[in-house]
């Protein structure tokens, strides 16, 4: 669970970033190939809304990364419910999820949607069972009232 006594810095997030990367890259060119079903609707609209999503999962990206110096926290052994993460608790994988789901709308292939759900909930099993396991054993009740707050991946709208 820990190295030089704090939580991994990078985890298992590299590997499971890089699988949904390659599964999405794979898809998107089979789908453009018409190697497998295209189902098309409203190109600018998809357009528009995966340029959002790509936007925001950088937006993410740099508030957890740059803003929130989240490698200093980790190594410090503290627990940050500020800035991005009073938002969302794990803006690094939403910020790829963001960014990899806004490309799949670019790519206009309706049947493609299902790979961000799937994605999801792959992401949120994983974070169950290991990064936030670890924070609970590190942290406590502080995280679990944190948890209990701010949603894994998508911010509460209320």
């Amino acid at each position: 669970m820990k190295e030089n006594n704090h939580l991994p810095v990078f985890g298992i997030g590299p590997y499971l970033i890089g699988l949904i990367a390659l599964i999405s890259v794979i898809a998107i060119a089979l789908s453009l190939k018409k190697i497998i079903p295209s189902y098309s609707t409203n190109q600018i609209l998809m357009t528009i809304v995966g340029a959002i999503l790509i936007v925001c999962g950088a937006i993410f990206w740099i508030s957890a990364v740059l803003k929130s110096r989240i490698d200093d926290n980790i190594k410090n052994n503290q627990l940050v419910t500020t800035g991005i993460y009073g938002i969302v608790r794990h803006p690094i994988y939403a910020a790829f999820l963001y960014a990899i789901t806004g490309f799949i709308f670019i790519a206009n292939n309706v049947l493609l949607l299902i790979l961000p759900v799937a994605y999801w909930l792959i992401l949120t099993l994983a974070m169950i069972k290991t990064e936030e396991k670890w924070l609970v054993d590190l942290h406590g009740d502080d995280y679990l009232d944190y948890s209990k707050n701010v949603n894994r991946f998508i911010p509460k709208v209320i």
